[in-house]
């Protein structure tokens, strides 16, 4: 204990002798308190400031970028290609140091943005940001964070405000007719979030004063930015404000964390959409049983949930809509977590259930008056005007949001005892789409209370939000749990005895109240970015005590209104506690530490945490604790809200406080052998009743598994893995389709060994499966031309929709399926997937694993968790098999160029480029496109070796190692 206080003690006065005696922050030597082997990459680059110069010489030359636009960009493509085969001495050919400081030779500038603060960038352009005080600090993040990413964080807060047309363009108008349906603020709503968040905890305080600073160092770039034009970015001409930017503020802080949030850190809501399906289903079906595949019994009828005598059509919605599938694969293995558990149905049940009355929802239109344009092409004309033609691709801060992939990706952790140098290993990163410059960005960040790198989004980058400290790393994926809840409001209207259906009163406590409505109207002009004629707009959307009217419906005949209430909703910056804790050492000691910080995190993230010693895992999440009886799968009546909710006339912080599940309820595990994570379940029995396929029997997952399992072997390195061995399972399982390695192998058996033309196609698919079924081209990579298996993914690219369709349609029927995908998408592939766009992301959700239970099942299999009736061929084997081979007989006839057709990127039969990744431009400098990989957009790959970075007289790097120091990669 002693010995440790020392060491504390020594740190503190070190620390102080470094920053001290100066006007300007002193420098930290490099490696300086960093115990451990830190490498990260992020692609294409940390960028930097894009002038008028800049984009003049871009405009001229598209190969002339500023500085560090695509330095990192190389190096992450080339892992594609490289992995499995990847060596411990090859890991600096694909990553960048990430250790704290610079080398005194790579120091490529210095400034000093105030007195008492510091910024030295690397060779790669990162900042490395000292201050002698907190405040000093801040302000220097922010005024980097100025340097590197102005327009886009201005492009972000338009976002989050709802206000990017008038900003930018009418092309940007319908993200912001989504923000208003999602997460709608008024200016007062935003102030009281502030309010609240002053008092929120003990440290909220310096948290709030750390914004401020912060603030204060973008806000003094943008005056001297306005003296200075070559400080400002070129877009700002271009669109018609040629003195920049006005100043942010914290309420533009808490609408840039509400992306970021109300985005990737969510999940529920779906309770309406399941009812519709479900009431489809019961027209459809009538009464079923739930018949066990491959056996002539039949199990008990099951109870319908409306309190009909039947639950008809149920067994057929489970099938497509289960939250408890036993089969679906978990980050922590073995130890249950109950959530969100489904109700026995009881007549306490029956009563908490709003069903619409079929066919009577009609769901809200936020237009009011004026029209959203559609698809108004962006200015193509190269006139030389503002400047130099200057054409801002302004229409892809629209992926700010919808561009992202659906969930983020991915972790995969090694513990100690399974790690061949005796320490942890880490490789994990979030998967957020991929921009010029980077949607994130890269900081090294000391001072007071701070020691920390990594990267961040820009416009909230107070703390590092994913990154490493002096002895541990941190990273998140999405989880995606349910938070959303979905309640029916009744009707009235005063001095009525008929309720109109469009009314905006409802009963509240049994009083009639009227909705708080909430008004947003922008106009637009064209201008050098964006030709989209003249125009305006007025959005309206109406919020009650139990959240935003999402749809209105009857119940009984009598007019509902159905409600969306979000528990992070007017808690936007709570979680910024966690950030604050993750980026101090003091508040960092053990596992027990990075449980705290996680937990006071709201959003819904995987957590993943690993020191010199340890790995684990947190779930975090404003999980509502749910009334008695309410099934998690429905809309609930609002009179059976949360347990602790008081609902009131107008939603504020203070009214949205219900009460939550217990951390220690909250999936967590240490030092399991391994943990990976691709935005898969949890952990056994948390469930994720409103979200659907969320959580699926196959899931891209398990090809980390599959990947790891390997190394594991005893035979393989006495079951330990390098970090270069970890490196490689990630990369081998980001070349996979998630469908040939976990779904194909069921279809082939069906399909047996036929002759002729389709015994062509069976062969080439099982070559195609026993090579690993990748798409990858190893002997020519790019983003364009065809993979080395070219005609086995073209033939199962085209046969995937058709199989679906084969196999499920004579069942349910064209409608019924039709009905069905529309609420869960049967395909997320790359280029084209549920998040759009070329982003990367793929096979997250999908039909994979009722597929595969169907074909299983069709085979005699047993399957645990089973569908209740065996769709494929009516139950058949040889009728299955005749309606696949029909099946695969149409793919076959498809040419390239209808299976990949022509996008404003890609011609059409170009297969790499259909799935290649295109870095959206928000603003004038574009890079080129990469080949597709299903990776994290920023990585880190880390050994926790317990080496302590020590700076000699020269300062260099050496090493002062304990006795469990491993030989490092």
């Amino acid at each position: 204990m002693l010995r440790h206080v020392l060491g504390a003690v020594l740190d503190v006065v070190l620390v102080s002798l470094c920053l001290a005696g100066g006007a300007s922050a002193g420098v930290l030597p490099y490696g300086f308190k960093s115990q451990g082997y830190f490498n990260d990459i992020m692609p294409p680059g940390q960028g930097s400031l894009d002038n008028a110069a800049a984009v003049l010489a871009y405009e001229a030359d598209h190969n002339r970028r500023p500085a560090h636009w695509t330095d990192q960009l190389q190096m992450y493509a080339r892992l594609t290609t490289a992995a499995p085969h990847i060596r411990p001495s090859q890991i600096s050919q694909f990553y960048k140091d990430s250790t704290f400081g610079v080398r005194p030779a790579e120091v490529a500038s210095t400034e000093h943005p105030v007195p008492g603060a510091t910024i030295e960038r690397d060779r790669f352009g990162v900042p490395h940001i000292y201050g002698n005080t907190r405040a000093e600090l801040e302000f220097a993040i922010g005024w980097a964070s100025a340097e590197d990413r102005l327009f886009m964080m201005d492009v972000l807060r338009h976002v989050g405000e709802g206000t990017l047309g008038s900003f930018a363009g009418g092309s940007n108008v319908s993200l912001d007719e989504t923000t208003w349906t999602s997460a709608p603020y008024t200016q007062q709503d935003l102030h009281n979030q502030i309010h609240w968040a002053e008092q929120a905890s003990p440290f909220s305080p310096q948290i709030l004063r750390d914004a401020r600073n912060y603030l204060d160092g973008i806000n003094a770039y943008i005056k001297k930015a306005r003296s200075d034009p070559l400080m400002l970015p070129g877009e700002y001409p271009a669109l018609g404000y040629p003195m920049g930017p006005a100043p942010f503020t914290l309420g533009d802080f808490i609408s840039i964390a509400t992306i970021i949030g109300a985005e990737l850190g969510n999940g529920g809501g779906q309770q309406l959409q399941n009812a519709v399906l479900y009431e489809a289903l019961r027209r459809h079906f009538g009464p079923e049983r739930r018949e066990v595949p491959g056996s002539p019994t039949v199990v008990k009828r099951e109870r319908h949930a409306g309190g009909r005598p039947d639950r008809s059509g149920f067994a057929t919605f489970r099938s497509f809509v289960d939250p408890a599938d036993p089969e679906a694969p978990t980050t922590v293995h073995g130890h249950r977590f109950p959530y969100q558990t489904l109700p026995v149905p009881t007549p306490a049940t029956r009563r908490t259930i709003a069903l619409p009355d079929y066919g009577t929802v009609s769901y809200s239109n936020p237009v009011v008056a004026g029209s959203v344009p559609k698809g108004a092409p962006l200015a193509r004309d190269r006139a030389a005007s503002g400047v130099a033609g200057v054409q801002p691709q302004i229409q892809a801060a629209r992926s700010a949001v919808i561009g992202f992939p659906h969930v983020m990706s991915n972790a995969l952790l090694i513990s100690a005892k399974r790690s061949a140098s005796h320490h942890p290993l880490a490789v994990m990163g979030p998967q957020v789409s991929y921009f010029s410059p980077e949607i994130l960005m890269e900081e090294d960040i000391h001072g007071p209370g701070i020691d920390a790198e990594g990267a961040a989004f820009p416009g909230t980058n107070v703390y590092v939000q994913l990154g490493h400290g002096r002895d541990y790393a941190w990273s998140a994926t999405s989880s995606g749990q349910n938070i959303i809840d979905t309640f029916a409001v009744r009707l009235c209207s005063p001095g009525r005895r008929r309720v109109p259906e469009n009314s905006d009163h409802y009963l509240l406590h049994g009083r009639c109240v009227a909705m708080q409505t909430l008004r947003h109207s922008e106009s637009w002009h064209p201008n050098v970015a964006d030709s989209t004629p003249a125009g305006s707009v007025t959005f309206q959307v109406q919020r009650t005590a139990y959240g935003l009217v999402i749809a209105r419906a009857r119940i009984h005949g009598h007019p509902v209104a159905y409600t969306n209430l979000r528990s992070t909703y007017m808690h936007e910056i709570d979680s910024a506690l966690g950030f604050y804790l993750l980026n101090n050492p003091a508040q960092m000691s053990d596992v027990e530490s990075f449980f705290n910080a996680a937990s006071n995190i709201g959003y819904t993230f995987n957590w993943f945490f690993a020191n010199t010693h340890h790995i684990a895992y947190f779930d975090s999440g404003l999980n509502p604790v749910r009334a008695r009886h309410t099934d998690p799968l429905f809309p609930s009546w609002a009179q059976y809200a949360w347990q602790g909710y008081r609902g009131r006339a107008k939603l504020t912080p203070g009214g949205l406080t219900e009460a939550h599940t217990q951390a220690f309820t909250h999936p967590f595990a240490v030092d399991q052998p391994y943990f990976t994570s691709w935005n898969n379940k949890q952990a056994p029995g948390y469930n994720d009743a409103a979200t659907g396929q969320q959580y699926s029997s196959v899931f891209r997952s398990q090809l980390l598994d599959n990947n790891l399992r390997p190394y594991l072997r005893a035979d393989h390195g006495h079951g330990t893995l390098t970090l270069a061995d970890l490196i490689n399972a990630m990369g081998n399982a980001g070349t996979q389709d998630l469908r040939g390695v976990e779904v194909l192998p069921y279809a082939l058996r069906v399909l047996g060994h036929p002759r002729g033309p389709v015994g062509h196609d069976v062969a080439l698919l099982r070559a195609w499966v026993a090579s690993g079924a990748h798409r990858i081209n190893r002997a020519r990579p790019g983003a364009t031309g065809s993979y080395q298996q070219s005609a086995a993914v073209r033939l199962m690219d085209a046969w995937w929709p058709l199989l679906v369709r084969a196999e499920f349609q004579p069942v349910l029927g064209h409608a019924l399926l039709g009905l069905i995908e529309g609420d869960f998408p049967i395909n997320d592939a790359p280029g084209h997937g549920v998040s759009c766009c070329h982003v990367g992301s793929a096979w997250d959700v999908g039909f994979y694993g009722i597929v595969q239970k169907d074909l299983r099942a069709a085979l005699g299999q047993r399957v645990p968790g089973p569908l209740n009736r065996v769709y494929c061929g009516r139950g058949s084997l040889v009728r299955c098999r005749r309606a696949l081979q029909a099946s695969l007989r149409r793919a076959a006839a498809e040419s390239p160029q209808r299976v990949y057709p022509a996008d404003a990127d890609c011609a059409a039969g170009d297969q790499m480029c259909a799935d290649s990744i295109q870095y959206r431009a928000t603003g004038v400098i574009g890079v080129p496109a990469m080949e597709w990989i299903n990776r994290s957009t920023f990585q880190q790959a880390d050994d926790l070796d317990g080496c302590r970075s020590v700076a000699g007289p020269d300062g260099q790097r050496g090493q002062a190692c304990g006795r469990r120091r491993g030989q490092r990669p």
